[in-house]
């Protein structure tokens, strides 16, 4: 299952965008309480194929993919240093795939920035300083425990020069995402989660009427910061997100077509960090269920079967395979079929995305 962990400053709505995804209703105003616990909830991943092949196969139940979303307290400056609830609590967001940072531009009285002001760029470098500082501590305390030790492994003499090189670059400023290492250096680190080495999905929490201007302070600064840094940039209105969320399905589309878009932020959210990982898709379907998988891109056949069952892949034969556009075209697997577009392949080939998948095998 893909694991996204929300960070940000307080009061920038990451709650809010966590209650979105997860449907968990978390408290939106820990920061102000003290409390440093972190949110988790799982979140359906939308997909309009599935929802296509549920109406036509009529399945007793409708397995979507999900992620599992981490909501961290907010970092403040200094957190490093004990500011605020201090940054320990990162620790529970050092396994996750992806890091989505909510930035703030909506300005709100009755919810005070907590430095005064929105700065998008500037709050986006407080936090950048704080993961690089969290890292950075993980780091020098290694060192230390293997400069300190009695007797250095091989293990340890490996990791000694490759984490001193990412201290190196961290001192620097530099995230570990952008370090340039050796496939032997990557080794070394393999059971370490460094926070700067993730993905970064930035997530601009807009209001209303910046939203349906998309015009914002700070617009053009953040999407030249993205483009440099290889981030992924989405823009969403968490508090009309909330009010959308609570219309019914029909009055829920007119609200969207009024605001000239097909899909809420948050599934933009979902679909950006499938992107951001390299993750597609693939399907199985049937009258008992439909169902939607998750795999990295440039899987192959026998390798997408194991996501199924072990035996399926153990035993693989071939996979069935037809496109969901020509099923969607065509309306039926049996005119897919009388077409010949259902194609027998081997372990060896590459699903695609939106591939509809019957795995032949025998154990």
């Amino acid at each position: 299952m893909l694991t996204v962990g929300i960070v940000g400053l307080p009061m920038v709505g990451k709650t809010t965008i966590f209650n979105l995804l997860t449907g968990a209703g978390a408290h939106t105003s820990n920061f102000l309480t003290g409390k440093a616990d972190t949110n988790v909830g799982t979140a359906q991943v939308p997909d309009p194929r599935l929802d296509f092949l549920a109406r036509l196969y009529n399945p007793r139940r409708t397995v979507y993919a999900r992620i599992q979303c981490s909501d961290v307290p907010g970092l403040v400056r200094g957190a490093a240093q004990g500011q605020g609830v201090g940054n320990r609590f990162l620790d529970g967001i050092r396994k996750v795939d992806l890091l989505a940072h909510v930035l703030r531009v909506f300005a709100n009285p009755d919810v005070p920035h907590v430095d005064g002001s929105s700065n998008p760029l500037r709050d986006f470098d407080t936090v950048r300083v704080e993961l690089l500082l969290a890292d950075m501590e993980l780091v020098e305390k290694r060192i230390e425990r293997i400069k300190n030790g009695k007797k250095i492994s091989k293990e340890a003499a490996r990791e000694l020069p490759v984490l001193e090189k990412c201290l190196r670059a961290l001192e620097n400023e530099m995230p570990l995402q952008q370090l340039e290492l050796s496939g032997d250096e990557r080794a070394a680190l393999v059971n370490y989660d460094f926070l700067t080495a993730k993905p970064v999905l930035l997530v601009v929490n807009t209001d209303e009427n910046q939203f349906r201007e998309k015009r914002y302070p700070g617009k053009e600064e953040l999407a030249s910061l993205a483009a440099a840094g290889d981030l992924a940039l989405i823009e969403v209105c968490g508090r009309l997100e909330m009010e959308i969320a609570l219309l019914e399905p029909e009055e829920r589309a007119l609200f969207l077509a009024d605001l000239g878009v097909r899909e809420l932020g948050t599934e933009r959210l979902v679909r950006a960090a499938y992107a951001q990982l390299g993750l597609i898709s693939f399907f199985t379907v049937g009258e008992d269920e439909v169902r939607a998988w998750t795999i990295r891109r440039g899987t192959t056949a026998k390798s997408a079967a194991g996501k199924v069952h072990s035996d399926m892949e153990r035993g693989f034969i071939r996979a069935e395979v037809v496109k969901f556009n020509d099923l969607y075209a065509l309306g039926s697997m049996a005119k897919v079929k009388e077409k010949g577009l259902a194609r027998l392949e081997g372990k060896d080939y590459l699903v695609e995305d939106g591939d509809i998948i019957n795995f032949r095998f025998n154990v």
